[in-house]
């Protein structure tokens, strides 16, 4: 989370009421809000905007939660989302835990139980590592690449005439800012980016 203002929630629901009572509760422990009736208007303004924490609705018409939810991750890998549900759509929201969601919460919502939720996720994010969201380098973006061809530190340093261990700092940056700490899960998360081998530059 960032500590240059104050902490900013969007919020999606395509019901009006809902969306309300979520900024009532953030509002009431000093958090800043923002609600959105759909998916599309609110990433699109999840670059430009400063975000903390996304909450969105399960079931919406037009754009799902869940494609909420895989956008988000792709446009802010570290952005923690909770996903909101009725009793009815539990299931689905186990796929977006699955999809990478932070949690869940029911609906009607209960203040205490829903900030206790917000908060859980916010303090995760604290404890992150500072460099976590920040753009790459364009030598970590290469670095990047040529990880996503399944090079080793060795042949990368080879390649750009670097020591090891330069690579390796250059490799752990990229790792922290895509919020990632193993091989795998760095693939998967350069993937869900868009990135790959070829086109990362």
């Amino acid at each position: 989370m960032r500590n240059d203002s104050k902490t900013h929630v969007f919020v999606i629901d395509d019901d009006e009421c809902i969306r309300k009572a979520a900024c009532v509760i953030l509002e009431s422990v000093q958090y800043e809000c923002t609600c959105f009736p759909d998916g599309e208007s609110c990433l699109q303004q999840l670059e430009p905007r400063k975000c903390d924490l996304l909450i969105t609705d399960v079931k919406m018409p037009g754009m799902s939660g869940l494609e909420v939810l895989a956008e988000a991750l792709r446009l802010a890998p570290w952005l923690p989302v909770i996903v909101m549900t009725s009793y009815a759509d539990v299931p689905m929201s186990v796929q977006a835990l699955k999809a990478g969601a932070f949690d869940f919460i029911e609906k009607p919502l209960k203040a205490d139980e829903f900030l206790e939720v917000v908060r859980v996720a916010l303090r995760q994010t604290e404890m992150e590592s500072p460099l976590i969201g920040k753009s790459l380098t364009k030598t970590e973006r290469i670095v990047l690449r040529l990880v996503l061809q399944g090079m080793c530190n060795r042949r990368i340093a080879y390649v750009l005439q670097r020591s090891e261990r330069t690579i390796e700092v250059h490799r752990g940056h990229v790792m922290q800012k895509l919020g990632v700490d193993n091989i795998v899960d760095l693939v998967k998360r350069a993937t869900q980016m868009g990135f790959s081998g070829e086109h990362v530059v």
